[in-house]
């Protein structure tokens, strides 16, 4: 059990049959009355965030959420197929599910698969990615010494800003967590 006193970021718990992560937290102590807590968190099934008020003695049970490493192998339409490296078990997985990670993803790259009671409710893709670039707005006109950027179209189908020395067929490393270029390789 998990009470709302013990929050901290990250925190996983169960509340009316859903899956919260808390993202924010603040501790109150007003000078009548008792503690409480204010929270930020985010149903992991909708993606949706809400904030709440808890008693610091509300009580949750935690969610024991089991992550895998496993292997895009393809996408068929909405449908991606996942392998299990110790067993070789395919997992079918929505497009709603993958959400923006469908972006980074290749056939054969790894991606962390969580689980929740044997249900996928998130996929992670590494942390770092290379992609190539295989469509991109032509150099801008340097204007001083301010770094410029451009959109890129990379091969999996999504755009990012990229400095204006990238060119189409330069394979480029990017950061998914905030969707930026890090590096050409």
């Amino acid at each position: 059990m998990l009470s709302a006193g013990d929050f901290r970021r990250g925190s996983l718990f169960e509340m009316d049959g859903n899956i919260y992560i808390v993202v924010d937290f603040q501790h109150v102590k007003p000078a009548r009355g008792g503690a409480f807590m204010r929270a930020k968190i985010k149903n992991i099934l909708t993606n949706i965030n809400i904030e709440r008020t808890f008693n610091t003695f509300d009580k949750f049970d935690e969610a024991i959420i089991e992550s895998k490493d496993m292997q895009f192998l393809y996408r068929d339409g909405d449908i991606f197929y996942f392998m299990d490296m110790d067993n070789y078990e395919q997992t079918l997985i929505n497009i709603d599910i993958i959400d923006k990670t469908v972006g980074y993803l290749k056939e054969n790259d790894m991606a962390k698969v969580s689980f929740f009671k044997d249900k996928v409710i998130m996929v992670e893709a590494p942390m770092f990615v290379d992609l190539k670039v295989i469509d991109c707005d032509p150099p801008i006109t340097s204007e001083g010494a301010k770094m410029q950027y451009k959109s890129a179209k990379l091969e999996t189908g999504i755009t990012i800003q990229v400095p204006v020395f990238i060119n189409i067929g330069d394979v480029i490393k990017i950061d998914t967590r905030n969707d930026e270029y890090r590096e050409r390789i």
